[in-house]
């Protein structure tokens, strides 16, 4: 398993190395946003530009580098098996970092779909499509290789999420292409917009969403030492979210062009969604508290049970923008990307950190962490990282609503757009401190796993601290 696991490990380092590189550029657009000044008056490092390097780094660089590797390490364990083919799994981990260099180096420069987490343009799109497609094969035939009878719950819903996300990537992506640097969708209007939203919305929720819960569903069974608490709900969440999810995309097409009754679609979608997401996070929640005295012991458990909390909140949060009062106060605001955030940063982010101190310790031989009491250490940053910078969104985005809406008797408007700007600034200021905190904790872990990969024996006194 020693050569199997050696591509495992450059994903997993891949993972870890462009979630930080993300959320430094997530810093830097925070801070331009409190000061403006800080883009040097560049055309290279405005907003604009840097925002897309900060998403894709985000889902394709963080997330979709440990899906890779996490699944083909759980479908091979799960299935008794090996991977099909090494050379491939090689050819997919060096193509994959190449088109997240190449999108690094074309979108600053302007080179840009201009669509929602797709800004990449049409050779990269091309390039993209054939790595996911290889990724589709390395795992679907390393699965019909198995030596069990079952299928292990996570490659469900691994297998699920490469199926879904190619069928939205390849519509979204359909374009005529111009020339090497700019192409035009083939969608126009609002069936441009509907056709985004089905790929942006599953974007940060199906691909971030049951990427995360397959995963999470065959670690924390084994960080707890438990089973999970009950497959039938497992069954329920991997349905639901199959059933309703891809749905929910148009609860952002709200009070705009799109025609009434697909509007109602997404609200109905949306609150329905309700109910699997918060049965998964039951569940999850009953397997890593099922070991109380682990669970006092084990602070990965912390991030995990942390992470759980913010998927029972965030899925709260997307059904509330559907409800359409709320969404007209809500929508267009900070408290979107508040509600983005803890789900990117709380659900998504505390996941992927206790799954990166469970499984790279796995994959070096190691029996433990370097040191239990930094992975504590890093959890307090990362919660208060978390909390700080979701707080302040809301409020600032309910704020802005508010004040958006407010009229003077006569009809004009109370507020000028630059009284908005002010009463933001101050929790613009406190969304810069709470990412500080929370990729201050990244080195963190950094340090930790660095210490725990080149020990040559971990001792139980170091790992307590």
């Amino acid at each position: 398993m020693m050569q199997e696991t050696r591509v495992m490990k450059a994903f997993m380092f891949a993972a870890l190395f462009w979630g930080i590189v993300a959320m430094f550029i997530g810093i830097a657009l925070a801070a331009q946003l409190y000061w403006p000044q800080l883009n040097f008056s560049s055309e290279f490092i405005q907003f604009g530009r840097l925002r897309p390097l900060h998403t894709n780094g985000v889902i394709f660089g963080l997330v979709c580098n440990i899906l890779i590797g996490v699944s083909l390490y759980v479908v091979c364990t799960t299935s008794e098996t090996k991977l099909v083919s090494q050379k491939l799994a090689w050819i997919l981990f060096y193509g994959w970092q190449i088109l997240l260099i190449l999108g690094y180096i074309t979108l600053p420069l302007g080179f840009t779909s201009t669509k929602e987490y797709a800004e990449l343009e049409w050779p990269l799109d091309i390039l993209m499509a054939s790595m996911w497609l290889l990724y589709a094969y390395i795992f679907f035939a390393t699965l019909a290789m198995k030596k069990t009878k079952h299928i292990f719950v996570s490659n469900w819903f691994f297998g699920s999420v490469i199926i879904v996300i190619t069928m939205i990537f390849v519509v979204n992506n359909a374009v005529l292409p111009v020339t090497l640097t700019k192409s035009y969708s083939i969608f126009s209007g609002a069936s441009d917009a509907l056709v985004q939203w089905w790929w942006g919305h599953n974007a940060v929720g199906f691909l971030l969403t049951a990427s995360i819960i397959g995963i999470n569903y065959y670690v924390i069974p084994k960080v707890t030492g438990q089973p999970i608490y009950s497959y039938r709900l497992s069954i329920i969440n991997f349905w639901g979210i199959i059933g309703f999810y891809t749905w929910a995309g148009t609860h952002h097409m709200i009070y705009s062009s799109v025609p009434d009754w697909i509007q109602n679609i997404g609200i109905v979608m949306s609150l329905l969604l309700w109910l699997p997401s918060w049965a998964g996070a039951y569940n999850i929640y009953r397997t890593i508290t099922a070991d109380k005295m682990r669970l006092r012991e084990n602070y990965i458990l912390w991030f995990f049970l942390s992470s759980v909390i913010y998927y029972a909140l965030s899925t709260a949060e997307g059904p509330l923008l559907a409800i359409r009062w709320f969404n007209m106060i809500a929508h267009n605001t900070n408290w979107i990307i508040g509600h983005v955030h803890s789900g990117a940063l709380g659900w998504v982010g505390m996941s992927c950190i206790a799954t990166f101190y469970y499984l790279i310790p796995k994959l070096f031989g190691k029996s433990q962490i370097w040191s239990m009491k930094l992975v504590k250490v890093h959890f307090y940053f990362a919660s208060i990282g978390v909390l700080l910078y979701i707080v302040a969104l809301w409020i600032a985005g309910i704020g802005q609503g508010v004040m958006w809406q407010a009229q003077e008797d006569t009809g004009a408007l109370t507020y000028s757009f630059i009284d908005t700007l002010k009463f933001i600034s101050p929790y613009m200021f406190i969304r810069f401190l709470g990412g500080v905190f929370y990729v201050f904790g990244m080195f963190i872990m950094v340090y930790n796993l660095y210490r725990t990969v080149t020990v040559h024996s971990v001792s139980v006194k170091t790992v307590e601290g």
